[in-house]
């Protein structure tokens, strides 16, 4: 990506306060562009927003018919928008659309709803308690190690398949404390869940679900099989009435006991689970198929990955102390959620008026701020399309500004499981350098798929080696 274009200062619409001067005329393309921005919002929006930033620099305005985006693309925007004035932004396109499909959990949900969802599964996430949950980890990777196994040398495997079911069952026996084992079948459902969310967004939520379109008929059933199996679990704990732990479904189950309207304690329940179930899987997976890849495209990065578990761990299982033993595999986790984050996109809605960047915002403003375009920017990254962990060889040294790196999120609505899925990423990586090694099937060339997660379009099919 070549340097940021730097906006010149231009006479203000406005003028505030003691003589401040706040801009309207947002940089942004053309009306006769509108046609090349749909199709790139339906196909390919990540090209949408580096190319914008390439070419009118760190605030633009994208006017697509009755839809305005207002894109800001500075750490100091990101920082006021999820942080300083985080109370003025509710989840915005795509998630609120998302709504439709997933729901009032913690996700989408705003405001008061929200805190309680948060404080409700908060115990769930305490530090020292998924610090014990190294083991189940290590159990996790070890039935995938079987499996990787009996298929050296031989035909190529979906990586993100692999990853998919690793990362299902250990949210299973972490956060849930429960068997997932038959949702690692309901790949496919998550998958056509999210597509539906992003198709709402595209669309602007124009076309109701009850038509009877094929796409419309493949979420119907995608849903009910997620709301079947989250049925399940609920029945299956309040059946044996084990409700006393600090699971997640323990502490829905106890926080929502004393609700009224069983049909609305039921669906506030489906709709909370339905998102930890998507999100507790879903972005270490995307984590973790892109360090595959970017591994086999450096082998000198993946064999100080292997030598360093080795060195670290040797032949035993490790344990949450083994963490700060394996520094360059962290900082390859580090730089491959830079280059990839899988939260790509963190949309915002503005309550009221407000300025950023010097720039007026109205109320109801549909804001962007993109971790994928942040973590390229050439202003505060150098060689920022190259893959090179050591940039993060020391705390904040890969990068200039706090909020130029952002792969949870930031603010009060930071990622609440972000320790755990950086545990889980590296010690999956480290347990499986050590072993194995693989290389990208013929032809196959990985493409970033903008969804709720930045996910590898169509899998990632790899040929399993010995290390």
């Amino acid at each position: 990506m070549t340097a940021t274009k730097s906006i010149e200062p231009v006479p203000a619409a406005r003028v505030e306060g003691a003589g401040r001067r706040i801009r309207e005329d947002y940089p942004g393309p053309p009306p006769f562009a509108l046609p090349g921005l749909l199709r790139k919002l339906w196909r390919d929006r990540l090209s949408l927003l580096a190319d914008a930033a390439q070419e009118f620099g760190d605030v633009v305005r994208f006017t697509m018919g009755p839809k305005t985006i207002y894109f800001f693309n500075h750490p100091d925007h990101a920082k006021h928008v999820l942080a300083d004035n985080a109370v003025n932004y509710h989840k915005g396109m795509g998630l609120a659309e998302a709504r439709r499909v997933l729901g009032d959990g913690l996700l989408t949900s705003e405001g008061e709803k929200w805190r309680h969802q948060r404080r409700a599964v908060a115990p769930a996430f305490r530090r020292e308690r998924i610090a014990g949950f190294a083991g189940v980890v290590s159990d996790e990777v070890g039935a995938m190690l079987g499996r990787l196994d009996s298929l050296v040398d031989g035909p190529p495997v979906d990586l993100v398949s692999e990853m998919t079911h690793l990362t299902i069952g250990v949210l299973g026996r972490t956060l849930l404390d429960a068997d997932l084992t038959p949702l690692s079948t309901l790949g496919p459902a998550f998958e056509v869940i999210q597509d539906q969310a992003m198709f709402e967004m595209v669309t602007l939520g124009a076309l109701p679900l009850w038509l009877p379109l094929a796409r419309n008929r493949r979420f119907r059933a995608a849903r009910r099989q997620l709301e079947d199996a989250v049925q399940a679990l609920l029945a299956g704990r309040e059946r044996v009435g084990t409700n006393d732990g600090d699971d997640v479904i323990s502490l829905l189950l106890r926080a929502h006991r004393n609700e009224p309207d069983v049909r609305s304690r039921h669906r506030t329940l489906n709709d909370e689970l339905v998102t930890i179930l998507l999100a507790g899987h879903e972005t270490t997976a995307s984590t973790l198929s892109w360090t595959w890849y970017l591994l086999t495209r450096s082998p000198r990065v993946a064999r100080i990955v292997g030598a360093e578990a080795a060195e670290a761990l040797g032949d035993r299982v490790p344990d949450h102390e083994d963490l700060a033993r394996l520094p360059y595999t962290t900082m390859v986790i580090q730089e491959a959620m830079r280059l990839y984050p899988p939260v790509w996109g963190l949309p915002r809605k503005a309550v009221g008026p407000d300025e950023i960047g010097g720039f007026r915002v109205p109320a109801g403003a549909d804001v962007m701020i993109c971790p994928y375009t942040l973590h390229r920017h050439p202003g505060f990254w150098a060689d920022p399309g190259e893959f090179r962990p050591e940039r993060f060889e020391s705390a904040g040294a890969g990068h200039a500004h706090r909020y130029a790196y952002i792969p949870f999120g930031a603010g009060p609505r930071v990622c609440v499981g972000s320790h755990l899925g950086m545990m889980e990423a590296v010690m999956v990586t480290a347990m499986v350098a050590r072993r194995f090694r693989f290389e990208l099937a013929d032809g196959v060339d990985p493409v970033p798929e903008a969804m709720l997660s930045l996910r590898v379009r169509g899998g990632l099919p790899m040929t399993v080696r010995r290390a």
